[in-house]
């Protein structure tokens, strides 16, 4: 027969009040007392439940972490590095992936505070007005990565976009080209912003142009799409290289440029942005902007360790990561105007 808390009170003479606060550590009880507690424990054989000690602390000893893609690389490594860290904090991670939606995205977040979680990792796929986040996420400790939510998050930890943007146009200017696409600027994302910045200001500066920004979504369909809608420019050598804002899209429009003729790099050059696995294995080798998405995980969920062991004494501010960028075979020089029939 099970063991109850109840079982253990009378046994000791106490309630079952003062051997929660035992278990749990919260509130000091007399050393006679707890010596009592714990002889009844151990001579009932009783070992408190993780749900009981949950109860009796106040917490649940669980992180929730919400990305939008988990398919994709970078938050499927932003994922490791967030459970890696909380279980080496003595927390569990709840995952929940939203796919783009903000509608699911909402509901998540209503389901990991229902769910009594400590606090949140949050890798914002599809930005809610911030009035809503806060009403939803009011008292949470929330720690953003990857975006930037004012006003939500305690702290955030994020890329150096700008810079990773400016490396992507500093390298295909160095290679020769004058004519560049920007594929898959996603508006209401911070992360997109500043790496078109980043690309047009460097780019302004090395060729004297501006490039051609498309907008569309960070997903492979998305560069597939963007690629079939500038086929002509890319064939009659208007466009010559090619700064896709995320690895995804920038698979999308390899395969695009596959089907259609187009020669990577020989007739148009393509970089990426986040070092995702497949990165090295896809097509000729994706030329890319290497992010440290399992070290943005880890960053985040320490920061938020801090926050729930340390009280009032809360990190803040935003913590920006390095970036650097591994040239493979998907970038060569330019071949001449026309360059890119098929």
């Amino acid at each position: 027969m099970s063991v109850s808390i109840g079982d253990v009170a009378r046994l000791a003479g106490v309630s079952r009040t003062t051997v929660s606060h035992v278990i749990s550590g919260k509130r000091p009880v007399s050393d006679a007392v707890e010596g009592r507690v714990r002889s009844a424990m151990t001579e009932l054989g009783y070992a408190p439940s993780r749900m009981a000690q949950n109860l009796a602390s106040g917490t649940t000893r669980t992180m929730g972490l919400l990305v939008p893609d988990i398919g994709n690389g970078f938050f499927a490594d932003i994922a490791k590095g967030v459970e890696r860290t909380a279980i080496a904090g003595g927390y569990n991670m709840l995952l929940c992936n939203t796919g783009w939606n903000l509608e699911r995205e909402l509901f998540y977040l209503e389901t990991l505070k229902s769910r009594a979680v400590d606090g949140v990792v949050y890798a914002a796929g599809v930005p809610a007005p911030t009035s809503q986040l806060t009403g939803l996420l009011g008292g949470l400790p929330v720690v953003a990565v990857d975006e930037e939510l004012d006003d939500v998050a305690q702290v955030t930890v994020v890329s150096d976009n700008r810079v990773g943007g400016r490396l992507a146009a500093e390298h295909l200017a160095a290679l020769g080209h004058t004519r560049a696409l920007v594929a898959g600027a996603t508006p209401g994302l911070a992360s997109s912003r500043l790496r078109v910045e980043g690309f047009g200001d460097a780019w302004l500066e090395r060729t004297g142009r501006a490039p051609l920004v498309a907008e569309g979504t960070f997903e492979v369909d998305s560069g597939y799409r963007l690629a079939q809608e500038h086929l002509g420019a890319l064939r009659d050598g208007e466009i010559t290289a090619v700064f896709c804002l995320n690895d995804m899209v920038a698979f999308g429009l390899m395969q695009a440029l596959s089907e259609n003729g187009i020669d990577v790099p020989g007739s148009c050059s393509v970089v990426g942005f986040d070092d995702v696995f497949a990165a090295r294995h896809v097509g000729p080798g994706l030329t890319t902007v290497r992010q440290d998405a399992v070290g943005l995980g880890e960053v985040a969920a320490r920061l938020l360790l801090e926050i729930l062991e340390n009280g009032e004494a809360r990190p803040q501010g935003v913590r920006v990561l390095p970036v650097d960028l591994v040239e493979r075979r998907s970038t060569g020089g330019v071949r001449g105007r026309g360059a890119c029939h098929g």
